[in-house]
């Protein structure tokens, strides 16, 4: 992901120094060699990987398999297959990385990791979510090197949606001096819109003094430090402090961003540098007057997201994660809650850049067991590891406005989660006094007061689906400070009048803002005849994935988003049109609790002639207007911000008028579309990645919105096909081959460069109503 409106205030530094030339930190994602399946011993160089796969990271080998009802992930993980992988790669050590300190680092591997370098087992670490550093010093020689990777996915269920399985993100290699600035070592704070705090951790690796001067650098100010490495010690901590009085702030509005560049000399050479993205932002937030950022009061308009990027699988890709923040704030939302789990530091990156409120949350459940392998087994072993892991990669990130540290804690009616949660909170706040913490709280009985005692561990208490005792408990405990953490898609007004109605409720996240692979289901709705039941009413095959998302999987907005965006948002959209699905016209619907009823922008429905329809109008217009092929249906004031008008439903063009002062400000039209005569192709490119939507169209080029003809896909030139699939969560179609059916006349291909620039070039072709070919070639660029 190229940097992209960054403000960077650096001025030229001229240094009298040696400077190491070795890149501190370089990404090795190409050529690994990949097996499924386990081996009997330890890959120790490339004869034993003979007949391997060879890939480029990041990488999730489930999304590349069948969906399967006997799937041993299940309803929760998508019906995809899971199992043991390895991982191998050459990695080859020049003389001068000789007396450095050489380390891997993984983004995430999910899960239960082993890394073992030339047969020697070098490290690993088990939970799937969080990035780790290797030592690989000991165990590299000069020329060239075999890392090999474990991953075991197998013991299933091991989560509550749908994981991935492999080295789904980022990996580097990292050569640094014996003395250099620690992982995660540099803490940037801005206590206030003028001033910037710099902490930076130093390892000593030497066993004698040394006299290291460090340089901090913002904004073309530059300050030096001296200090004195005294030995066996194993970190020296120096800070500087700076005054930017004309610094701009951080905010969604304006995301801001600078760098803070620091620099380790020692006998006037440059040992280590690194340098730290970070933005001017304030958070204040009280039960009397909300949440204000940078002072100012703001209604946090949240979504929470799991870590997939649809029909991509888990991959991290750069672009993926760079693209999936884009639809969020196309979407307006304002913010993200990253459910339930430690995201990628390329989605982070994006929050900073785009402009996105964060909360950043560690675990699904801590102790008591939600699924027989998760999260438990490794809690007691694991926690502070991973928490730490958290806040230190993740702490210079301005996005970032709370840290959460668990979600409906299975055990919380024990008193034990008191001293657990004081635990946790204790920790983040040891590393980051500057953030709130939070964790997302839920009652699945009449026991709610009971967890007075645990909300009071947080700075601010995450409601999930309890937002209705909040008045309540508004009386009980004045002082506490609320925000619903997860809430139903179809009470969007109500939550929208919790917030912008009670100063102390500071924001609501629906869940979910997207559409995601696993916990299979979720907010669907059906027909009577269809598999019965709510997503944990196992098994729901075919359906794989969640309906619930303001987006679909192919980033597709449903109504609902449209109209989440228009309650919370004054200077967005002020006028949406859409058609409910008529009870019966497929089947008697049945929707479930975290669904809403089917609702499309589509005046096509074939057979319905003659019968009433209902059409949805969302407007900020104080009266709107509708008009049946120019005839006048009625005129309405909207309530809660919708007119519903019923009608009998006949072809042709409905038309959707917001009237203030007497006046026609804005309309809105849906037309029928005929039969199906051509494709257009729509690509959004971002640098590896090109996201191109498929778009069944009659002739005059309107969707046609009940079109599923089978497509088939093509990509040629400077980059592959990676991803072709639909919106439907019932089709089973894999996403890894190209051909794929449309789903209400779209599909969504993706296709990823070779490794350099380029154009490349996407064919669809279809058959039409008649069986004639119908194609359609578009260019693309790769940058």
């Amino acid at each position: 992901m190229k940097v992209k409106n960054i403000l960077i205030l650096t001025a030229a530094v001229f240094i009298t120094a040696t400077v190491w030339a070795l890149p501190r930190k370089q990404q090795i994602n190409d050529n690994w060699q990949f097996k499924l399946g386990d081996l009997p011993e330890v890959p120790f160089s490339e004869k034993d990987c003979e007949g391997w796969r060879t890939l480029r990271l990041p990488h999730d080998w489930s999304i590349e398999a069948r969906f399967d009802s006997i799937a041993p992930a299940g309803n929760d993980g998508g019906y995809l297959p899971t199992g043991i992988g390895w991982y191998t790669k050459s990695l080859h050590i020049i003389p001068e990385m000789k007396n450095k300190k050489l380390q891997l680092y993984f983004e995430g591997i999910y899960m239960n990791s082993d890394v073992y370098v030339n047969g020697k087992h070098a490290g690993g670490h088990p939970y799937g979510y969080t990035s780790f550093f290797v030592d690989i010093t000991p165990y590299v020689h000069e020329g060239e090197n075999t890392v090999a990777v474990r991953v075991d996915n197998s013991l299933q269920k091991n989560c509550r949606w749908y994981t991935g399985s492999g080295i789904y993100r980022n990996v580097w290699l990292l050569a640094t001096e014996l003395v250099h600035i620690d992982n995660w070592g540099v803490a940037i704070s801005t206590p206030d819109l003028k001033t910037a705090k710099v902490l930076t951790a130093l390892s000593n690796g030497t066993d004698k003094d040394k006299t290291i001067t460090v340089t901090a650098e913002i904004g073309g100010q530059i300050q030096k430090r001296t200090v004195v490495l005294a030995p066996n010690t194993k970190s020296t901590k120096v800070e500087h402090v700076f005054a930017i009085p004309d610094a701009k702030p951080w905010s969604p509005q304006t995301p801001n961003l600078y760098e803070a560049k620091i620099t380790v000399a020692y006998d006037n050479s440059i040992i280590d540098e690194v340098t730290e993205k970070f933005g001017f932002r304030t958070i204040d937030y009280s039960s009397e007057e909300g949440f204000k950022l940078n002072g100012e009061k703001i209604l946090i308009n949240g979504g929470c997201v799991h870590h997939d990027n649809g029909i991509l699988g888990t991959a991290a890709y750069d672009d993926a994660e760079c693209y999936r923040v884009k639809q969020l704030k196309e979407a307006g939302f304002n913010a993200v809650r990253t459910s339930h789990n430690i995201p990628s530091e390329a989605f982070l990156d994006a929050c900073d850049e785009i402009g996105l409120m964060v909360i950043d949350e560690a675990f699904d459940g801590w102790r008591d067991a939600k699924n027989t392998h998760d999260y438990s087994t490794l809690f007691d072993k694991n926690w502070q590891d991973d928490a730490s892991a958290m806040v230190l990669r993740d702490r210079n990130h301005p996005s970032i406005i709370c840290w959460s540290v668990g979600n409906e804690v299975i055990e919380r009616k024990h008193i034990s989660i008191i001293t657990t949660a004081c635990n946790l909170v204790s920790l983040c706040k040891e590393i980051d006094p500057t953030r709130p913490v939070t964790s997302a709280l839920c009652a699945w009985d009449s026991d709610w007061e009971i967890y007075d005692p645990h909300a009071e561990v947080y700075d601010i208490v995450g409601y999930n689906y309890m937002i209705h005792k909040s008045e309540g408990d508004h009386e009980r405990v004045p002082s506490r400070i609320i925000w619903q953490t997860e809430s139903y898609p179809k009470d969007a007004w109500s939550n929208y009048r919790k917030v912008a109605d009670n100063p102390y409720i500071i924001g609501d996240f629906v869940w979910t803002a997207m559409d995601y692979i696993g916990e299979s289901g979720i907010g669907r709705y059906h027909y009577e005849g269809d598999v019965p039941g709510e997503h944990w009413e196992r098994p729901l095959f075919p359906w794989h994935a969640s309906y619930c998302g303001d987006i679909d999987l192919t980033g597709l907005r449903k109504p609902i988003s449209h109209y989440r965006s228009m309650l919370w948002n004054k200077d967005g959209e002020h006028l949406y049109l859409a058609v409910r699905e008529p009870d019966g016209y497929n089947g008697k619907i049945v929707t479930t609790l975290w669904g809403t009823w089917p609702t499309f922008e589509s005046w096509n429905w074939p057979g319905h002639e003659g019968k009433n329809i209902d059409v949805e109008v969302y407007s900020h217009y104080p009266t709107v207007r509708l008009f049946l092929n120019d005839k006048l249906i009625g005129e309405k004031e909207p309530a809660e911000m919708k007119a519903t008008f019923t009608l009998p439903y006949k072809e042709g063009t409905l038309r959707a008028e917001g009237i203030e002062d007497g006046r026609v400000k804005e309309s809105r039209t849906l037309s029928t579309a005929g039969k199906v005569s051509g494709i257009c192709l729509t690509s959004k490119e971002e640098d590896e990645l090109v996201y191109i939507i498929i778009e069944l169209v009659d002739k005059n080029g309107n969707i046609v919105p009940i079109a599923n003809h089978t497509l088939t896909v093509s990509v040629k030139g400077n980059a592959n096909l990676l991803a072709l699939g639909n919106a439907d969560i019932k089709d089973c179609d894999p996403y890894f081959d190209n051909t794929h059916k449309a789903w209400k006349g779209r599909a969504l291909a993706v296709a990823r460069g070779i490794g350099k620039p380029g154009v490349g070039t996407i064919t669809v072709s279809t058959l039409n109503e008649n069986g004639k070919k119908i194609s359609k070639s578009a260019k693309f660029k790769i940058k």
